[in-house]
């Protein structure tokens, strides 16, 4: 049974907007007074709402001006977690920087003491909470990961938390598997603790099915380029995706990212013009993470250098109780794009098919025949109205899989 949606103002299709490289708005794909046909959980058509009418066998009537855009993905997020971080942030606001903080016991170590301690069914409220809060505001595809576990019990608990979570939420959850954060206190050796994660966990994760995804995070004061490109290697050879914390605070992490084909290099804020141009030249996805930087106090991601150089810009909250703790994409959007200057529709492709593409799912993202049929709409009649109020006009319409939320 097909169902017509609609009339909307304007419909932001992208659907033949590209994946890769600098966007203006011209690709947005703009349909004016326009439907959209669904047959259970795809999209059948987009286009003139009267002439789609006659075809439809409900129609679903939109009451006032509204605009159409695909349902939002935030391809990177922490939303597993016990506790606070507020004692950190209070510190970071006095001068003390992320890396000191951890090398005190703070930071990471901290969530990761909470999190062991906290239940199952803990972390899963919390979970749920901050997932439906950003279903609220339009993200209808969330990427998790874990990492505040650091061994394999506490890894594998979080990971069921994010999978046992999915029946309680509309929005798709995509775990990730981040074991190798930092080193745990009780590990000396960092490659003696990446030793134990291949042979322990990793097996594990592929037996229970509930990761398909691995990342880790590029640093020295985490895990050096050389002892992570051997772990995502052993990962990639089990059958992983790959995902990387990259370039950070320093080098290293987005060129191992090329070289292993992994799906995205994500945060980027130290990345200079030699790894810009290895991701434009590459089929990683350079994902932007503003709400890091803000949370930092630190530069940008080079978005503007990343979309001139050729390369596909994802961007991501990072939403962490640390660095990370607004959480809300599309004010973190807006703002990077004032700052590095990026049009609309680039900001939109980030936000969309390019953050889907970064997960390795190319069913969502645009409004085409063929597409999952999450939709949100915005109480505005001009596009350009979402951005500039900064992402505090919110949409009052989602639809997941044709289904309105």
């Amino acid at each position: 049974m097909s169902k017509l949606m609609g009339p909307f103002k304007e419909i932001i299709t992208l659907a033949t907007t590209p994946d890769k490289g600098a966007l203006d708005d011209s690709k947005l794909g703009i349909i004016k007074n326009a439907g959209v046909l669904v047959e259970e959980e795809k999209i059948l058509k987009v286009g003139d709402f009267e002439t789609l009418k006659g075809g439809a066998d409900i129609v679903e009537e939109v009451i006032g001006e509204h605009v159409l855009l695909p349902g939002l993905v935030d391809c990177h997020t922490h939303l597993v977690w016990g506790g606070t971080r507020a004692r950190d942030y209070t510190l970071r606001m006095s001068g003390e920087s992320y890396e000191k903080i951890l090398e005190q016991g703070g930071g990471i170590f901290d969530s990761v003491e909470k999190t062991r301690a906290a239940s199952s069914e803990e972390l899963k409220t919390g979970l749920i909470k901050r997932a439906s809060r950003h279903l609220n505001d339009g993200v209808t595809t969330i990427e998790v990961k874990s990492g505040y576990g650091l061994d394999v019990e506490n890894e594998l608990k979080v990971l069921e938390v994010v999978k046992n979570a999915k029946a309680d939420i509309a929005a798709d959850l995509i775990p990730t598997c981040l074991a190798a954060h930092v080193c745990p206190k009780e590990f000396a050796d960092k490659k003696e603790f990446l030793t134990y994660l291949e042979r322990e966990l990793l097996p594990q994760l592929m037996v229970k099915g509930i990761t398909s995804r691995i990342d880790i995070f590029v640093e020295p004061s985490a895990f050096p380029v050389e002892m992570a490109k051997d772990y995502l290697a052993a990962a990639k050879k089990l059958g992983f995706d790959l995902t990387v914390h990259a370039d950070q605070f320093h080098t290293g992490g987005s060129q191992i990212a090329v070289e292993l084909g992994a799906r995205s290099a994500d945060h980027l804020e130290a990345s200079t013009d030699k790894e810009v141009a290895l991701l434009a030249k590459s089929d990683t996805v350079a994902v932007a993470l503003p709400g890091a930087s803000i949370g930092l106090g630190m530069q940008f991601t080079p978005a503007r250098k990343l979309l001139d150089a050729g390369a596909s810009l994802a961007i991501s909250t990072d939403w962490n109780p640390g660095s990370g703790p607004m959480g809300d994409l599309l004010v973190q959007a807006s703002i990077l794009g004032i700052y590095e200057k990026l049009s609309s529709a680039e900001i939109f492709s980030g936000i969309t098919f390019r953050a889907a593409k970064a997960l390795g799912l190319n069913d969502r993202g645009r409004l085409a025949a063929e597409m999952k049929a999450d939709m949100i709409a915005f109480p505005v009649n001009d596009y350009r109205e979402i951005l500039y109020n900064q992402g505090k006009i919110k949409p009052d319409m989602i639809w997941k899989n044709s289904n309105r939320i």
